[in-house]
């Protein structure tokens, strides 16, 4: 979106081109920032400026107002973007998919757009390209909460191609809102393969001062490079400042704060490693090497699971049909992995029909066990499948992939209580 004829012609009659320090005077305030571009998103009576405190802010100006130039920025030439391969560093490869990480502000509304081609967050982070060669490129440009099955299934497979094409690592930017979710369908899917898959968000926008976004993507890109891991990892800050990054397993980590730089936290299990801000990489066990093995993507999916947390008073005659006309529950039950007693007989009812129904727990740390109380052993007996200390939108991925892989009722339930991507386990750790 250009802007209105009225604030171009304001602009150009004050010599105002971008990168301009000057005033804006418009409905009796004045404003006073360096000049920025003018972005899609943005309104056509509207300017913005970065102001002192780092921070872009949008501007509505009037018919009236006044623009004044206060310096201009020094001359510069800019350099043609050239691909340059150097023949001793790796290749990652970014697959963009949008998120905080890929976004512009509307500055009419204060909304959030996912914008920013992957190319553009390479160009904002130049040290990158001391570090890996890179290609990019977008495949999908949406909010993580607009993520769907069969966008997982294009995603497992662009990363497959681009492994087996040659790359030594991919980097996935992705909303931090589902990338839990995402890295789960990424690390059942792609399997035990052999180079490493980094997912990497942002919890701050682009545009501000305390943006994660560059330094997250470069931590990323550090251990690609530098790890010598293989499997499907998520990559976020481990403190609210710049100086640690947790490297985590795609099946165990869980955003646990909703705008803290270090939401993310491995469940269950240590982070995979750390990295601090000069890249120095501390593991906390082995893992598997990386390799020149072929990547295969499984993609099928059984899309008639469902996912539900246990409340007090849940009433098994609303959740009737939901679970009956699915293939698979996983339910999220409370404490050990418990329902009110009112649901066995639903329980009973859709495993008798060969629905699978596992159970997982609300606490998310430790494990579940319906051994111990009466409740659980019914449940048991109605046919209720535990995971141990699997997340809950984890055993949901799981679920799905598993109902479409493999074949038999006995075989199903085998694999769901049989970790096959790091997802669960029946150690307790010291702090559980």
């Amino acid at each position: 979106m250009s802007y209105a004829q009225f604030l171009s012609s304001k602009l150009e009659a004050a010599g105002a081109d971008e990168g301009c320090m000057l005033t804006v005077e418009t409905a009796g305030k004045t404003y006073k920032g360096v000049l920025m571009p003018h972005h899609e998103f943005s309104g056509q009576d509207i300017v913005i400026l970065k102001v002192k405190s780092g921070y872009n802010i949008g501007i509505r100006v009037a018919a009236d107002a006044k623009v004044i130039v206060l310096s201009r920025p020094a001359e510069h030439v800019r350099q043609k973007a050239v691909e340059e391969t150097k023949p001793d560093l790796k290749t990652i490869v970014l697959i963009g998919t949008g998120g905080t990480i890929a976004s512009y502000v509307d500055y009419r509304t204060g909304a959030v757009h996912p914008a920013l081609s992957t190319a553009d967050m390479i160009n904002a982070v130049p040290e990158i390209k001391e570090v890996a060669n890179l290609k990019a490129k977008v495949l999908f440009s949406i909010f993580s909460e607009n993520m769907t099955v069969d966008r997982w299934q294009q995603l497992a497979q662009a990363v497959a191609d681009e492994l087996n094409a040659g790359a030594d690592a991919v980097i996935i930017p992705h909303g931090t809102d589902t990338m839990g979710y995402t890295a789960a369908a990424l690390s059942f899917m792609l399997g035990d393969l052999a180079k490493p898959v980094v997912l990497v968000g942002a919890q701050r926008s682009s545009d501000r001062p305390s943006s994660d976004a560059s330094s997250n993507l470069m931590a990323a890109a550090r251990f690609c490079v530098n790890g010598n891991r293989a499997g499907v990892f998520v990559c976020m800050h481990d403190t609210p400042s710049d100086d640690s990054f947790a490297i985590h397993c795609g099946t165990r980590v869980r955003k646990m704060h909703t705008s803290r730089r270090d939401a993310f936290r491995s469940i269950n299990v240590p982070p995979v490693a750390h990295l601090d801000r000069e890249g120095t990489i501390a593991f906390s066990g082995a893992g598997r090497a990386v390799s020149s093995a072929r990547t295969e993507a499984r993609t099928a999916m059984e899309q008639r699971v469902v996912l539900l947390q246990f409340y007090p008073g849940m009433d098994p005659v609303l959740f009737r049909d939901v679970i009956l006309q699915s293939k698979g529950a996983v339910i999220a039950g409370s404490g050990l992995g418990h329902v009110n007693e009112n649901m066995v007989p639903l329980i009973k009812e859709a495993t008798d029909r060969g629905i699978q129904v596992v159970i997982t727990s609300q606490c998310l740390h430790g494990r579940t066990n319906l051994d111990v109380y009466n409740t659980g052993r019914d449940m048991l007996a109605a046919g209720a499948l535990t995971v141990l200390d699997m997340l809950p939108e984890t055993a949901y991925v799981k679920l799905m992939w598993v109902l479409a892989n493999v074949k038999g009722a006995d075989a199903v339930r085998e694999a769901m209580q049989t970790p096959l991507a790091g997802e669960m386990g029946d150690r307790r750790l010291i702090d559980e």
